[in-house]
């Protein structure tokens, strides 16, 4: 896969600059058809000049990057135009008439994994970049992008490989019974690497927080002040206001973001009995969202409901400029904003948790992958006294497990379904 490749790198539509990105055999051949430049392209240099497009030309820019040393480990050369729509569009045109073909989604990417320079997880990774939708996300794609998923997960594969050589010796010399000494050894092995893979997968509910936002159901009472809440969250009027109880039938929802993380709000139907059909309807949908919460706020009032078991609550003493409750975990008022600051702290804290902050585990394809490692060496753990034969080929699943995180033992299917995730100038 060295053919000469090309694709518009940036967004469609008008725009200070627009990126034309060619990749493989030919591509410094094909720029200087198009770029007015005659003498030697030192790589990594942007040089200015006017871009032939057949039909017109534009004055811009033009940069090579030389083989291994760029993004894919092809020669790769760039053109970078005025940002309009037909502008870019002429551009490629004309590097297609010259030779090129388009590139496939994702397929600049695909060739950095294919050679050698990114694995397949901080491909991942760059993708969870371009696709954020918070800070958060941002944040854990980059560390995923610097092959810290990969690294780790070749330790613990490296971990595997020295109980597979202490094994494959064992059975060389059976006469020496070299396997009662080993068994321990290699057990306390798989127990460190048992307890990496647990610590790894207990970033999985942090890492879904980052990418689908934190649940928050506000909960209460019939007029207790949770659509003045939600709208005071969010900075504007969201939900209808009303004295009236029962005002709110139907889920208001909104989004905040708190230290780079979405926080999802939604203000539900006051709980109570109610022979009014529209309002039951109401209520059962507040309950759907407690269930679903990952933090719910009580407006206290009342006697608490019986809430998940395990879902944090937190207790706000509403109307704080009406009346001040006691056993609290914050006093607010949206009317006048006291503890709005307070609650807010308060969601991060129990909603996500700021040891959260470098969490990375964002795939489900790595959480699997990770699942099915650890239940591998669990497999072996509980095979130790046995045939070492038989251990060994459970250890063998782990360490594949292992390299699908990677890329090493990930088949053709999962390599393209990942990569066609990706925009075609990436």
């Amino acid at each position: 896969m060295n053919d000469l490749i090309a694709a518009i790198a940036t967004p469609s539509g008008v725009g200070g600059v627009a990126i034309i990105r060619m990749s493989g055999a030919g591509a410094l051949g094909l720029a200087r058809k198009m770029f007015s430049r005659k003498g030697e392209f030192t790589p990594n240099i942007l040089y200015p000049g006017t871009i032939d497009a057949g039909s017109f030309s534009d004055y811009g820019m033009c940069v090579y990057f030389r083989a291994p040393h760029s993004f894919t480990g092809e020669d790769v050369v760039e053109l970078h135009c005025h940002g309009g729509t037909e502008i870019a569009r002429g551009v490629l045109k004309r590097a297609l008439e010259l030779g090129a073909r388009l590139a496939e989604r994702g397929e600049f990417t695909k060739r950095a994994f294919l050679n050698g320079k990114l694995s397949l997880s901080a491909a991942e990774g760059l993708g969870e970049m371009i696709a954020a939708g918070s800070q958060a996300q941002v944040r854990a794609g980059f560390t995923l992008y610097q092959e810290t998923l990969t690294k780790q997960g070749k330790l613990l594969q490296g971990e595997l490989s020295e109980c597979l050589a202490q094994i494959d010796a064992d059975l060389d010399y059976p006469e020496e019974d070299l396997t009662r000494e080993s068994r321990p050894a290699i057990a306390a092995r798989l127990e460190q690497v048992k307890a990496s893979l647990m610590a790894l997968l207990a970033q999985h509910g942090a890492g879904r927080k980052i990418k689908s936002g934190v649940r928050v159901a506000l909960v209460g009472e019939p007029n207790a002040g949770k659509s003045s809440l939600l709208n005071a969250l969010l900075g504007y009027d969201r939900a209808i206001v009303s004295d009236i109880p029962g005002t709110t039938r139907d889920l208001n929802e909104g989004t905040i973001g708190l230290h780079g993380v979405n926080f999802l709000l939604t203000d539900t139907a006051g709980l109570r009995e109610s022979a009014d059909v529209i309002e039951q309807e109401g209520v059962r949908r507040a309950r759907q969202a407690i269930l679903a919460a990952d933090v719910i706020v009580w407006l206290k009032g009342g006697d608490m409901p019986d809430f998940p078991e395990g879902t944090p609550v937190i207790t706000v003493g509403a109307k704080s400029d009406l009346a001040r409750q006691e056993g609290c975990d914050v006093l607010l008022s949206s009317r006048t904003g006291e503890g709005l600051d307070e609650l807010r702290e308060l969601l991060y804290e129990k909603g996500f948790g700021r040891e959260n902050d470098g969490a990375y585990l964002l795939s489900e394809r790595h959480y699997r992958a990770l699942s099915d490692a650890l239940a591998a060496v669990e497999d072996a753990l509980a095979a130790i006294e046995l045939l070492p034969e038989l251990y060994a080929e459970d250890i063998r699943r782990a360490w594949e497990a292992l390299g699908v995180i990677s890329g090493e033992t990930a088949n053709e299917a999962v390599i393209n379904e990942i990569f066609a995730k990706f925009c075609v100038g990436k």
